[in-house]
């Protein structure tokens, strides 16, 4: 298979804290990768280090065959790399379509002078609304908007700067178990369309259901990767992260 992202001995230091320390994985085109971890295992800081948020201490990010690691975030989402965070961010003042019509102006490779929104720009983002089941409330305000749909919201901005690869960072917290039962069909539909899906997931149900592969950190580093099958098995995984949980992933 070809890798579609690399990543090689990569390592941020906050001070004297490794937060991530010499992690090496890769990603394959077309592959759904889980990472999952304990809090404090150096999940978010390595999607920031791959999304240009924070710079990389040493190491090498590779997209596509090309190194990333000195490129700032608009860069790096030009290339093809597109993430949501944690915690819903979308602009309160705008309407659901009015945020991911930024997604699709500003996350598109070559932008047109001014402001003007041409018309592959609308259909970038009718298409992101439409994928993400959005499209009835494209007028609604995305400041009033339930936690689920701002998650959605978030997938759809980023969905329309027509991404190679999505990261989605904690996609499932704060919904309930029907909320999330509706979003992993979501992500297995957007990966049937051949989108490269990189998923960062405390909600091991969903993780273990989507995830091809799964690399577990721990302090900053590896723990271990493999099917989530073999993830299930390994002691040294339930012993650090999953403990009573093992059986019931």
């Amino acid at each position: 298979m070809e890798a579609i992202l690399q990543c090689d001995r990569v390592t941020r230091f906050f001070g004297a804290l490794a937060a991530v320390n010499e992690l090496s994985f890769r990603v394959d085109r077309g592959q759904l990768y889980g990472i999952a971890g304990p809090n404090g295992a150096g999940k978010t800081t390595l999607f920031n280090l791959l999304s240009g948020h924070v710079a990389i201490t040493s190491g090498d990010i590779r997209f596509n065959g090309e190194a990333i690691q000195t490129l700032p975030p608009h860069r790096i989402c030009h290339r093809g790399i597109a993430r949501t965070f944690q915690i819903p961010l979308v602009f309160g003042s705008g309407t659901v379509e009015e945020n991911v019509l930024v997604g699709a102006y500003f996350g598109r490779r070559v932008n047109l002078p001014g402001m003007r929104f041409d018309r592959d720009t609308h259909n970038r983002v009718d298409r992101a609304l439409e994928l993400t089941g959005l499209v009835e409330k494209r007028r609604g305000s995305a400041h009033s908007a339930s936690v689920f749909d701002k998650k959605r919201l978030m997938i759809a901005s980023a969905l329309a700067t027509e991404p190679e690869l999505l990261m989605l960072d904690e996609p499932f917290g704060g919904l309930n178990h029907g909320e999330i039962d509706e979003l992993v069909v979501l992500i297995q539909q957007l990966h049937g369309t051949g989108l490269t899906i990189l998923l960062i997931e405390h909600v091991m149900r969903a993780l273990m259901t989507l995830s091809e592969r799964v690399l577990i950190m721990h302090h900053g580093e590896k723990l271990t990767e493999g099917t989530p099958d073999e993830i299930r098995r390994n002691s040294d995984v339930i012993q650090v992260y999953l403990g009573r949980q093992a059986g019931a992933a």
